[in-house]
């Protein structure tokens, strides 16, 4: 039985030409890499076009990828580049998810406070804990997308958990995070 995160072959495959194993491949992040996009950019057509964004360019430079088990954090990286390139162009912080404009019932928030909270984080720190708590990236796959140290990004993450936890009991004031 094939190892669902052992990439190798089919990255193999797909450097060599193959689209059928590129499309494997992205058969098997495709979900994470769109519930990172929306929690990062709060917009359903924002995420959808970064992913997309994403798949070509990965497919276009997939050639260039050397080592064939870093095919998940190679595309998170430039899935990151991308939602990072959109929030420069045209984020838009008063955006907000409903369970109308996305797939956002998959991971219902208990509260409109919680809701409210996660979006006033800064969006870097969105992208972590969503790529933490909702798609269970470890910390040290999390520093290769962002570009910081593991330990950087475990002291971050329980900040902004610390943050919220506060925000959400009442003993500190929402503000932007």
């Amino acid at each position: 039985m094939k190892n669902e995160n052992d990439f190798t072959e089919d990255v193999k495959k797909a450097r060599a030409g193959d689209p059928a194993a590129f499309s494997r491949l992205y058969a098997l992040v495709y979900k994470d890499m769109y519930h990172i996009a929306l929690y990062s950019l709060r917009s359903p057509h924002d995420a959808s076009d970064a992913v997309s964004e994403t798949v070509l360019d990965a497919f276009c430079s997939i050639g260039r990828l050397r080592d064939e088990k870093a095919f998940r954090g190679w595309i998170m990286r430039i899935l990151s580049a991308k939602i990072k390139q959109k929030q420069r162009e045209y984020f838009v912080p008063e955006g907000e998810l409903t369970e109308e404009n996305g797939p956002v019932a998959e991971f219902s928030f208990e509260s409109a406070e919680l809701r409210e909270a996660v979006d006033r984080l800064d969006p870097q720190s969105r992208l972590i804990l969503s790529m933490s708590v909702l798609e269970g990236y470890s910390s040290d796959e999390i520093s290769q997308v962002c570009g910081l140290k593991a330990s950087s990004v475990r002291s971050r993450l329980a900040r902004i958990k610390e943050r919220l936890r506060l925000e959400l009991s009442g003993t500190e004031p929402a503000r932007e995070l």
